[in-house]
C-alpha cells in the first residue's frame, strides 16, 4: 500500500493548487463533487487515502474537515501527511493472513492468544504470498522477495521458508499455512 491520494470533494479552488504543486507532494490528487462517487471510493482504487472537505456532513474515519479558509499550503500539507501517517500506521497493524493477523508495525504474527516474532524478510514472504492465491515458484520469490537474479543459485528461499514453518509451528502447533506443492508455494 504505497500508494497515496488525496480526494478533494468539494473543493474544486484547492484542487487547482494542488494540482500544481503535484509533484512535490508526490500523493495522487483527485477531484469529486458527487456524493455517490464518493461513497464507492476504496483503499484498493485509491491505495492510503484522505478525503478533505469542508462540509461536516460526511460520515468516513478517512475524512479531514477543512473549515478555516484562508489556511495556509504548508500548514495543509503538515496536516495532510499527519493524517495519512496515522492511517497507514493503523492499516499496518492489521492485515488477514488466514486465520491469523499481521501487524508490520510490531512486525509480529497473532492469533487470539499467541504471537509469534517475525524477521523483515518473513513479513515479505508472508505478504507477497497472501498477495498471490496461486503457488509461487521459487525463482518468483527470489526475484519478487529477494530481488535476486533468476539464474542465481540459492536455497535462500527454501531455507527461510522452513525456519518460517518453524515458527509458526512452535508457536501456533500449525504445520500447514505454507504448502509446498509442484509449482511452488502457497498459502492455506
Amino acid at each position: 500500500m504505497n500508494k497515496q491520494s488525496i480526494i478533494l470533494y468539494n473543493l474544486n479552488i484547492l484542487f487547482e493548487v494542488l494540482s500544481e504543486i503535484k509533484e512535490i507532494l508526490n500523493l495522487n490528487i483527485f477531484k469529486i463533487n458527487s456524493k455517490n462517487e464518493l461513497l464507492k471510493i476504496n483503499n484498493e482504487q485509491y491505495g492510503n487515502y484522505l478525503i478533505l472537505t469542508s462540509e461536516s456532513d460526511l460520515n468516513n474515519k478517512n475524512v479531514f474537515f477543512i473549515n478555516n479558509f484562508p489556511i495556509k499550503i504548508q500548514n495543509l500539507i503538515e496536516k495532510i501527511n499527519v493524517q495519512l501517517l496515522k492511517q497507514k500506521y493503523n492499516f499496518q497493524s492489521e492485515i488477514n493472513l488466514k486465520k491469523y493477523k499481521l501487524d508490520l508495525n510490531s512486525k509480529e504474527m497473532i492469533d487470539d492468544k499467541k504471537k509469534v516474532k517475525l524477521t523483515q524478510k518473513e513479513l515479505e514472504i508472508l505478504l507477497f504470498l497472501n498477495e498471490n492465491s496461486k503457488p509461487q515458484k521459487i525463482e518468483v520469490l527470489q526475484k519478487e522477495v529477494w530481488g535476486h537474479n533468476i539464474k542465481l543459485e540459492t536455497h535462500t528461499v527454501e531455507t527461510h521458508i522452513y525456519r518460517l514453518r518453524k515458527k509458526i509451528k512452535d508457536v501456533f502447533k500449525d504445520d500447514s499455512i505454507i504448502e509446498s506443492v509442484e509449482k511452488g508455494y502457497v498459502l492455506k
